[in-house]
Parts: C-alpha cells; sequence; structure tokens
C-alpha cells in the first residue's frame, strides 16, 4: 500500500509540473508563480565591478532546487536570477546545461572569495531529449553559479574578476512551502 500511495503521489507531482509547465506564457512583466512545484528563498545580491548592480536572485541551494533550476520558465524579470549554492567546492570539470530551459541565459561562476572566474552565455536546447542538450562547463572551480537573463552581464560590465557579495545571501525572504 505504501508503495502505492507513494505512486500516487509521484504521479500527481508530475501531473502538477507538466500542467504548470503547459500553462499560458504570462503577461510581459509578469512573474510566472512556480510556488506550486518548489520554492526558492531569495535575496538581494550585489556585483562590485566597474559598477555595481544589483539582482534579486532565488537560491537554489538543495540538490531538488538545483536540478529545477530555471527548467520552463518563459520569462525572467530584467534584474533577477538564480544563485545556486554549494557546500563544497565544484571542481572545473562540472557543468550545467539548458535541458527544458526556455530562456537564454548568462551564467557566471563564481569562487569561495566571491570573484567570478568564468562567464558563459547559454542559449536555450530545443531537444526534447536531454542528450540532445549541449553542457556547459565552469572551466574553473566554484562555490556559486549565478544565472541571468542573457545580456544581463554585458549591459551591466560584468565580468571576470568582478566580485559578487554572497554575504548578502545571509539577508533573505523566506520561501512559502508549495501546498499538496
Amino acid at each position: 500500500m505504501r508503495l502505492a500511495d507513494g505512486c500516487r503521489r509521484a504521479a500527481a507531482g508530475a501531473f502538477v509540473f507538466v500542467l504548470l509547465a503547459c500553462s499560458a506564457k504570462p503577461d510581459a512583466g509578469e512573474t510566472p508563480d512556480y510556488s506550486a512545484i518548489m520554492a526558492f528563498d531569495t535575496a538581494t545580491i550585489r556585483i562590485i565591478g566597474r559598477d555595481t548592480a544589483r539582482l534579486t536572485v532565488q537560491l537554489a541551494e538543495t540538490e531538488p532546487q538545483r536540478t529545477m533550476g530555471l527548467m520552463e520558465r518563459r520569462s525572467l524579470p530584467p534584474d533577477a536570477g538564480m544563485l545556486f549554492l554549494y557546500t563544497t567546492v565544484q571542481p572545473d570539470s562540472s557543468a550545467f546545461w539548458m535541458f527544458r530551459t526556455r530562456i537564454p541565459l548568462d551564467i557566471a561562476f563564481i569562487d569561495t572569495a566571491g570573484t567570478i572566474r568564468t562567464v558563459l552565455t547559454m542559449p536555450p536546447c530545443a531537444s526534447d531529449l536531454a542528450q540532445g542538450c549541449p553542457n556547459y562547463p565552469a572551466q574553473a572551480a566554484f562555490i556559486a553559479a549565478l544565472e541571468v537573463n542573457a545580456g544581463y552581464f554585458a549591459t551591466h560590465h560584468v565580468a571576470a574578476g568582478d566580485r559578487v557579495l554572497l554575504s548578502d545571501t545571509t539577508t533573505r525572504r523566506k520561501a512559502t512551502q508549495p501546498k499538496r
């Protein structure tokens, strides 16, 4: 019986995910509500370089949150992003991919001192199969990765060597848990 109950819950969760993924595109400027799938705490962070840029980011701190990332999003507000935080340093061979990610993104890989080591642009992957999507290796060891709309870093003059104040993540807004 427990296995059947678990299967029913998994099927219900998958249904909610598919329903949300297939829902209508939000109005321009409107942020879609993904809280039915997964909750993310948010924080306002600063990037210090030629200028100071401020971003409101969702924090992906657990493996399920990092796996979900920005999948199925149809838009991202201009000064928003997702900050992937790790408890251990990830090797330079670790990679991100764009499977089921619908918007083009820039990604910055950040070391333990908060220094941006590499910046990449990742176009959406059109493949329906995970194997059809390219990987984007970090090319440097990292403790965090920041995804934003493609072009954000160029527009705000953010480059390798700039600093992300990771300490800003200690002041956060707690997410409400998904309804079950």
